[in-house]
């Protein structure tokens, strides 16, 4: 606790919590200390890495290769090493920023205890102090106001509402919200965990995993072959043992290592390990594309989500609008500015009333000491005009309890006298004999300006029709001020009023600043099929016109409804919000039920905002969406930061998300091939009690070059193609073909050639030239598969299966490298026997290409006619 402040605060008759009384309540937890939480600990995130069941399968595979002595038949172990090390680097780089997670200002606050002003940290606020809220402060924790001098508080981060509050004695006031003016004292009745801002916090931070439709397709294929791995496996060894002579002879010859590399073959080969991996490290690389493009993502996954997203609720202030005010222009009251007396010049004649007198009066009504936020935008526009400061006499400042601030400004004495004639063009031209009669009496004229409803209701007179202009403007989306003047000086400015003479001259249309990109960026939007909806804390008429002006719904008319009429129930919420693509007055927990109500529709959603009040939409949200200039608590819980607030950039993430999904649907249909031909190729070991035709080496080798390394290139290539849902379906359609033609293709060499060329399979020897002609099938169908992946090959995709078809090639040439992975170039009848088989390899794969469609037609008329959906 610090010393007494020095600030000298108004002097009040309440003392606050005595010392022994602050103590009790810290003690008994009171206090506004927030326990701080981590989402996971460390532990469970390493855990959950570690301990998955694919790493589980590759581990005991590893192991039983070891056991056997042949390590270099164990080299794929080392992806395990590589997808967890992803893994957990990028989850504690999310639960870093969880942690970080803080919606107040960590700082100072001024307390009143025992009749005495002092500062305390913000966590030694305790329940039942007497805690001042001075201008640029943050609420530190929940109160009613006891007293107050002109409070104001921008909620907009709470609320969502861009224009300030003023508060008034017996109100609540929230943790979260900033005090833009005045001040007032507050006695505290929530802390710690129990404020507001605490309440959203917690919320906010419960982990939540990315959905990734890619990553759930993967998962469902790891799932499927871990129930078939394990009866595999089991059912391998068992075989290759049969094919040593049985139990006791594989134990005495040590052939049982042989057998138990075999049947690791066969598993590893069922696993598309590398397919994992590689969409980790394809999140990463897109990720780091976007951060060059000043977006951050803060979980790999969501890189992909916005591709499928057909939902984005984009919050009005900070991403269709950039939060700030812009002056548009002033407005003439038409003929009513015409009736009032002419502006004497130095020279002593006089002129019209014109725009420009109205425009300065304007100009110096805003140029105060600190101006607020409308201010300073008439003032920065009406600069750009050239405008500069005029004469002022005396001034009240704006105030929103009175709503208009006004000027007095000096005026000579007229001096004599004509008529008053119509110039042309209808400009009434008023003479000095006219003005003798209507001239102020005192030695100045007053301007005001001001909310419109306030001025013209202190008016003598019926300005019902300016009124009517006002709500017309106001309506189009603008933020609307009255100037008006009176040709008296304004006689007491410590309780000022406005005079009831006075005249209405002009309307100062300003309006909240859009965005440039914003109009381009919702076109794009729809052109790609994307509903976007704006949700918004303000006024939905106001919100409406906006949405307008950026053609939201383009050439139709957006659809803006009132939020507080939406029914609560979820189900009857999403038949509404069909119909509706503005809300204003929206709450926190209403936006998050709207992403609730989408989700029951199977709409994919995501969620832009910067303010605490859009953070619980945010974390519900499949993509949050946050601006850079948002609060922390809505970064943290976003998966996507913009970092700079250009809404702009949002396409570059969809366009990098579509490069993922459609690259990464090639790759795992590559991947999934070697799945299916590797669980068949076992099955039909399994059934026929044959040696396995190749080493896992060998599939190391082989898989390294037709899927490893060209899928990676694959993935990084440029796609633009739309997402279209059915991912996993599409995949295993193109796998099936592909994987049962390598299948039968080595299955049959294994069966056949054995018996054609002599070789007895029990000796080393002729096994080992039966395997080096399988993985040379196999390498064939391979090629095969990676061209049709690569489709069309009449670019660079068709250098890149050259490429690596020759890489294979020539690596078998290589003596290190065929040492390494036991490659035998077949020479002499078995060279004349493998080329046979590899053109029977040939045409049972385009067989299968060309029956695969036929099946699928066939299977699905019949499944159809059973009442399967398909």
């Amino acid at each position: 606790m610090s010393a007494t402040a020095a600030v000298e605060m108004p002097e009040i008759s309440e003392t606050g919590l005595t010392v022994k009384e602050v103590s009790q309540r810290i003690e008994s937890g009171q206090s506004n200390a927030v326990k701080i939480s981590t989402s996971r600990s460390v532990k469970d995130i390493v855990r959950a890495n570690v301990f998955t069941l694919f790493n589980g399968i590759i581990f005991v595979a590893m192991v039983m290769v070891l056991v056997t002595g042949s390590w270099r038949d164990a080299v794929f172990g080392f992806v395990i090493i590589i997808n967890t090390g992803i893994g957990i680097f990028t989850e504690l780089k999310a639960k870093r920023t969880l942690d970080k997670l803080s919606i107040l200002v960590a700082s100072d606050f001024l307390v009143r205890r025992d009749g005495k002003d002092i500062e305390v940290p913000h966590n030694e606020i305790v329940l039942g102090d007497l805690l001042w809220i001075r201008s640029g402060e943050q609420v530190p924790a929940d109160g009613q106001i006891i007293q107050t001098w002109g409070l104001e508080l921008d909620e907009s981060m709470l609320t969502g509402e861009s224009r300030t509050v003023r508060h008034k004695v017996g109100e609540q006031v929230y943790s979260g919200a900033t005090a833009v003016s005045g001040m007032a004292l507050v006695k505290v009745n929530a802390v710690g965990s129990h404020s507001y801002a605490a309440t959203l916090t917690a919320q906010a931070k419960v982990y939540k995993k990315t959905v990734s439709d890619l990553n759930k397709g993967i998962n469902t294929i790891l799932k499927f072959m871990t129930f078939l791995v394990v009866p595999l496996c089991i059912l391998l060894i068992l075989s290759q043992i049969h094919t040593v002579g049985g139990w006791d002879a594989a134990l005495s010859t040590g052939e049982w290592r042989q057998a138990v590399v075999s049947a690791v073959a066969g598993v590893v080969g069922m696993i598309p390990e590398g397919l994992v991996l590689l969409t980790s490290l394809n999140f990463a690389v897109a990720a780091i594309r976007l951060a060059r493009h000043n977006t951050l993502v803060q979980e790999l996954e969501s890189v992909e989500t916005l591709a499928r997203v057909d939902a984005l609720n984009l919050d009005k202030t900070g991403t269709i609008t950039d939060g700030g005010i812009a002056f548009n222009q002033l407005i003439m009251l038409g003929s009513r500015w015409r009736e009032l007396p002419a502006q004497p010049t130095e020279g002593g004649s006089f002129e019209t009333l014109t725009e420009q007198a109205a425009t300065q009066a304007l100009y110096d009504c805003c140029n105060e000491e600190q101006p607020n936020g409308t201010g300073q935008a008439v003032l920065a526009g009406l600069k750009a005009q050239g405008y500069e400061p005029g004469q002022v006499e005396s001034r009240v400042p704006f105030s929103s309890a009175r709503k208009w601030s006004a000027v007095v400004k000096p005026i000579l004495p007229p001096a004599g006298g004509d008529s008053r004639s119509e110039s042309e063009g209808g400009r009434t031209e008023i003479t000095p004999s006219h003005l003798a009669m209507t001239a102020p009496a005192s030695g100045g004229e007053t301007w005001y300006m001001g909310a419109p409803e306030v001025i013209i209701s202190a008016l003598d007179g019926d300005y019902s029709d300016v009124l009517q202009q006002v709500n017309d403007y106001a309506n189009d989306g603008n933020r609307v001020l009255l100037v008006a003047r009176s040709t008296t000086s304004l006689a007491d400015t410590d309780n000022p009023q406005i005079d009831p003479q006075a005249k209405p001259v002009a309307l100062v249309l300003c309006s909240e600043k859009i965005r440039e990109d914003a109009e381009q960026t919702l076109a794009w939007f729809r052109e790609q099929g994307v509903r976007c909806r704006v949700i918004s804390g303000d006024n939905p008429v106001t919100v409406g016109a906006i949405a307008r002006k950026v053609r939201l719904t383009g050439e139709h008319e957006p659809r803006f409804m009132d939020a507080r009429e939406l029914p609560e129930d979820v189900n009857e919420l999403a038949r509404v919000l069909e119909n509706v693509d503005v809300l204003g007055r929206v709450l926190p927990n209403q936006k998050k039920a709207i992403v609730q109500a989408l989700h029951t529709q199977n709409h994919v959603v995501a969620m832009t905002g910067d303010g605490v009040n859009d953070a619980l939409a945010i974390k519900e949200a499949d993509l949050g969406i946050a601006m850079g200039n948002a609060a922390p608590a809505t970064k943290a819980v976003a998966q996507v930061v913009l970092v700079d607030s250009k809404f702009s950039h949002l396409p570059d993430v969809v366009a990098r998300g579509r490069q993922v999904m459609a690259n990464m649907e090639r790759v795992a249909s590559l991947f999934l091939v070697k799945t299916v031909y590797s669980a068949l190729i076992s099955l039909g070991v399994v059934l026929t009690q044959i040696p396995y035709p190749y080493l896992p080496r060998h599939i190391t080798y082989i898989g390294a070059l037709t899927i490893g390394m060209p899928a990676f290139i694959l993935a990084l290539a440029p796609n633009t193609r739309r997402y279209i849902p059915g991912f996993l379906k599409r995949v295993v359609t193109f796998a099936l073909p592909g994987g049962i033609a390598t299948a039968l293709s080595v299955l049959l060499t294994a069966w056949f050639l054995p018996g054609i060329m002599g070789w007895d399979v029990t000796k080393n020897v002729d096994l080992s030239a039966l395997r080096a002609t399988s993985a040379i099938i196999l390498f064939l169908m391979g090629v095969f598969v990676l061209a049709r992946v690569a489709q069309p090959l009449n670019s660079w995709r068709g250098i890149l299966v050259a490429a690596f078809a020759a890489a294979g090639v020539i690596g078998a040439f290589i003596p290190f490298v065929a040492n390494f992975f036991a490659l035998i170039l077949p020479t002499g009848t078995t060279l004349v026997a493998t080329l046979i088989a590899l053109g029977g390899s040939a045409l049972i794969f385009v067989i299968c290409l060309w029956l695969a469609p036929l099946v699928g037609k066939v299977s699905g008329k019949l499944l159809r006619q059973h009442g399967f959906n398909i």
